[in-house]
């Protein structure tokens, strides 16, 4: 049965990248994001998806799943309001994984006081 190997290995193919890419997740104030903004690469992700899962399918070129989550405004480019706001608090804090040439991004959640 060599389709249902190529398929164990195409999910161990992507497990790892997952967890590869998973580890390589940071935390980034607004001020650092900038640069990628100014050359388009920022990419918003919902809080509702796995950033690993969002990067992985973007590494693959899984252009049906990606559009999907585009549609469904899951994945954004930053709005002028949203850059408003993020300029006015460059300290911001977001969850932040390269994907190269895309930066993607999460907001994190604001610390109570």
């Amino acid at each position: 049965m060599p389709g249902s190997q190529e398929t164990v290995k195409g999910k161990k193919l992507v497990a790892s990248t997952q967890e590869e890419l998973a580890q390589t997740e940071d935390v980034a104030e607004w001020g650092w994001l900038r640069a990628h903004l100014e050359r388009g690469g920022l990419i918003i992700v919902s809080p509702d998806l796995v950033l690993a899962d969002v990067g992985v399918a973007v590494a693959a070129d899984e252009t049906a799943v990606v559009g999907r989550w585009v549609e469904a405004q899951q994945l954004s480019k930053p709005t002028a309001e949203q850059i408003e706001v993020w300029n006015a608090e460059p300290a911001k804090r977001f969850t932040m994984l390269v994907v190269s040439p895309y930066v993607l991004i999460q907001e994190l959640p604001e610390k109570s006081h």
